[in-house]
């Protein structure tokens, strides 16, 4: 638990303020705040974390597409629903670029947008995306993965509604 805060401050005393590790710093810690469910200090770090990679990154680094996804996880654990479509928005346009179109990160990007919108009541475009995020992880996950297997009970559940 401890851990990712104490080599934050070895990195933060030793790096540049804008330095992609400091970032990694960040977002660790972001992590750990929000799977305690301290979701304001977690959007705290994970936005310091974006700002930094932001900065130090080129425009459709992958690295930055996950900073944007982290930032639209906790807006969605907050049931914060429009800021966290924008986020993922801007992770599946970063990821459209910098992955290959199979790539199973793309199928998370749609997979999160499709739970927005489902959680917005708009089904239609959620099985839109949910449809898409099958179509991926099918082509690069093993058929017993979790992630497909997530993908598709989330499909089959917003096509009931």
């Amino acid at each position: 638990y401890f851990f990712p805060f104490h080599k934050h401050k070895i990195r933060q005393q030793s790096l540049p303020p804008n330095h992609p590790d400091l970032a990694k710093s960040y977002n660790n810690i972001g992590l750990v705040h929000s799977n305690m469910g301290n979701y304001p200090k977690a959007l705290l770090s994970h936005e310091k974390a974006l700002e930094i990679r932001h900065e130090s990154l080129p425009p459709n680094h992958p690295d930055l597409a996950s900073s944007y996804n982290n930032v639209g996880n906790v807006h969605y654990s907050m049931s914060n629903y429009p800021k966290a479509l924008s986020y993922y928005e801007k992770d599946l346009e970063i990821s459209q670029q910098s992955l290959t179109p199979t790539h199973p990160d793309l199928a998370s990007s749609y997979n999160n947008i499709g739970l927005v919108y489902e959680n917005m009541g708009n089904y239609s475009k959620a099985r839109t995306f949910y449809e898409r995020a099958v179509q991926i992880a099918q082509q690069s996950l093993p058929s017993n993965h979790p992630n497909l297997l997530d993908d598709r009970k989330n499909l089959e559940r917003v096509k009931k509604k």
